[in-house]
């Protein structure tokens, strides 16, 4: 990534804001990038909690003019594969006209009082295309409480390549403002790219 652009520079300082092996996301990130100048970004640092270890997760993604890169960076720990903890880094390239659906999903507090412009309290950004689908099957039912017959089954299928919520809470109101911003430049270069 070039040095000189203010969005390149804003995306490193955002990568090093979250403290997560910033060098090495950003590297990741970089190769990813390559040359080409980059319209939006957005970088989340997410902590889980798995049985009794704290594991930290970033996702950065990036809209360039013709691809949306998402990088995903993960820390383990020491296992039979390795003595010592390490992290695992991916990056995936998807050209803009491959992204079938952006999903923004908007969680306001008393939304009778609502006001345009307002900060949500929360937004999850889900994006299809079509590398993961999701299969949900549940058993089917009649309105007959007392029906025991066999109904089958019914559920949906769903493109869920990724699906990242942000919350004012746990992220603060810039990382809202900026999955809010994302999700729009986004959604505009879909448009763009099936004219």
């Amino acid at each position: 990534m070039a040095k000189t652009s203010t969005t390149t520079q804003g995306l490193r300082a955002a990568i090093e804001r979250s403290g997560y092996y910033p060098a090495l996301v950003a590297e990741a990130v970089e190769a990813a990038v390559g040359g080409e100048p980059i319209r939006s970004y957005l970088v989340h640092q997410e902590t889980t909690f798995d049985q009794n270890e704290v594991r930290r997760h970033v996702t950065v993604l990036v809209l360039t003019g013709n691809r949306f890169i998402v990088s995903h960076t993960d820390e383990q720990a020491a296992d039979d594969t390795s003595p010592t903890p390490y992290a695992t880094t991916s990056t995936e390239s998807v050209k803009i006209g491959r992204i079938s659906s952006v999903v923004l999903s908007r969680v306001v507090a008393n939304p009778e009082q609502y006001q345009p412009g307002t900060l949500p309290r929360e937004v999850v950004l889900t994006i299809g295309w079509g590398a993961v689908s999701r299969i949900d099957l549940e058993p089917a039912a009649c309105g007959d409480p007392n029906c025991e017959a066999d109904h089958g089954y019914t559920g949906s299928s769903t493109a869920d390549d990724l699906s990242l919520r942000v919350s004012e809470a746990g992220d603060g109101p810039e990382t809202v403002r900026q999955a809010l911003a994302f999700a729009q430049s986004l959604s505009e270069a879909t448009a763009d790219a099936t004219r």
